[in-house]
């Protein structure tokens, strides 16, 4: 049965395109649903909805269906439309009445929210700790081959020395100041929005909603009802910006790798293990895992503007529109998470090639240090700098 049910049908083609993919969306969810719907038992028996065995009886079905949506075992019918329906119609299935309480002091829209923000929350540490795996591991590269010499590049021309350690060492250092970025919104996303019901709180009854932000280990609760629908893609747009930082970072490795890997370059070498070939050439073993890398971070980047754009031109208030942001969101986050992992292991598969890139080093490269040199010899800089310029580009000899 559906939540809004109201003895009449449906036409199913009007079901099918309203219910969209929610149905294997929300297999990601059910888990913090049950836990939002847990916590929201407690609340009602604060407020005398429930008796303490209801409730008893509530939270114990719904750790028993935790479980099973844990195993990914929780189906979804189509014509539940979401996991909210489903997981009510499971309640009223083993609880009968008692089931039928739950949805008391709250809608689909701040329950829904809910669940999305224990998810942002959850995948949010879960890609901090991937960072630190990916920052582990080029530490530890650049602890093996970190003094090894690498050519410099501005304008794509080889500039001035730098180092293995100096290069990887860019990315440890941007990836820590991203991970600042996604801990700053998972702080901003850390608000409860339970209890606020469609949006403009609940009649009547006395909801807890400090006991339901502590209950649920949110840092506060969100105030304003109205504000917690607003923010809705908001809060999901900011979440995604981050995510696009963290993709910008490994679009870049990866971008680099893909060139210093190249045979015209050698400075790296990728092992078998990582590589693709191509189906006519049978010498050539291909970075493609790094190149679709590359891509993602556009489709992360795109999602950004497909949340943003989806909650422009819309008065206050909540809008079946939303439901369409929630793909975007959730891909981003799989994207993001898939990326690093293999971004950890094409790391661990790399080898520096200490003569190659000792060999790039030489000649002109190191110009811009005699010029220093004859600095600290008393001549001025732009003197300095002439010298050496006069002695790189002498005329050819004449014919």
């Amino acid at each position: 049965m559906k939540l809004w049910d109201k003895g009449y049908p449906l036409d199913p083609a009007i079901e099918a395109y309203t219910a969209g993919d929610d149905v294997d969306l929300d297999r990601a969810l059910v888990s913090y649903d049950c836990t939002a719907s847990a916590t929201h038992a407690r609340v009602l028996e604060k407020a005398g909805v429930l008796t303490a065995e209801e409730t008893a009886r509530i939270v114990e079905t719904l750790a028993e269906l935790k479980s099973e949506a844990d195993r990914g075992e929780f189906t979804i019918r189509p014509e539940e439309e979401d996991g909210h329906t489903a997981l009510e119609n499971r309640l009223v299935a083993k609880l009968g009445d008692v089931g039928k309480k739950i949805h008391t002091a709250r809608s689909r829209n701040d329950q829904v929210v809910t669940a999305l923000r224990l998810y942002m929350k959850e995948r949010m540490s879960d890609v901090g700790s991937g960072i630190d795996r990916l920052v582990a591991g080029l530490r530890e590269l650049v602890d093996e081959q970190g003094s090894v010499e690498l050519p410099g590049y501005t304008h794509t021309r080889r500039a001035m020395p730098s180092s293995i350690g100096l290069w990887l060492g860019s990315f440890i250092e941007s990836l820590d100041d991203t991970k600042s970025t996604i801990k700053a919104a998972r702080n901003l996303i850390d608000q409860s929005p339970l209890g606020t019901g469609a949006g403009y709180g609940i009649p009547v009854l006395e909801i807890d909603r400090e006991f339901a932000a502590r209950d649920l280990g949110f840092a506060r609760v969100q105030v304003n009802p109205l504000y917690v629908q607003n923010s809705r893609p908001k809060f999901e747009a900011i979440a995604v910006s981050a995510l696009v930082d963290v993709m910008a970072d490994l679009n870049k490795l990866a971008t680099d790798l893909i060139l210093f890997t190249a045979e015209e370059f050698g400075f790296l070498s990728l092992s078998r293990q990582v590589c693709t070939g191509s189906s006519i050439m049978p010498q050539k073993l291909n970075p493609d895992v790094l190149e679709i890398l590359r891509a993602r971070y556009h489709e992360v980047l795109a999602h950004e503007f497909q949340i943003r754009s989806i909650a422009g031109n819309l008065i206050s208030g909540y809008h079946r529109d939303f439901q369409c942001t929630k793909q975007p969101l959730m891909r981003s986050f799989e994207t993001t998470l898939n990326s690093l992992d293999v971004l950890c292991v094409v790391v661990r598969a790399l080898t520096v090639d200490r003569e190659a890139c000792e060999k790039a080093c030489s000649g002109d490269v190191h110009a811009t240090g005699r010029v220093y040199q004859l600095v600290r010899e008393g001549v001025p800089f732009r003197d300095a700098y002439r010298k050496v310029a006069a002695e790189l580009f002498k005329d050819p000899p004449s014919s």
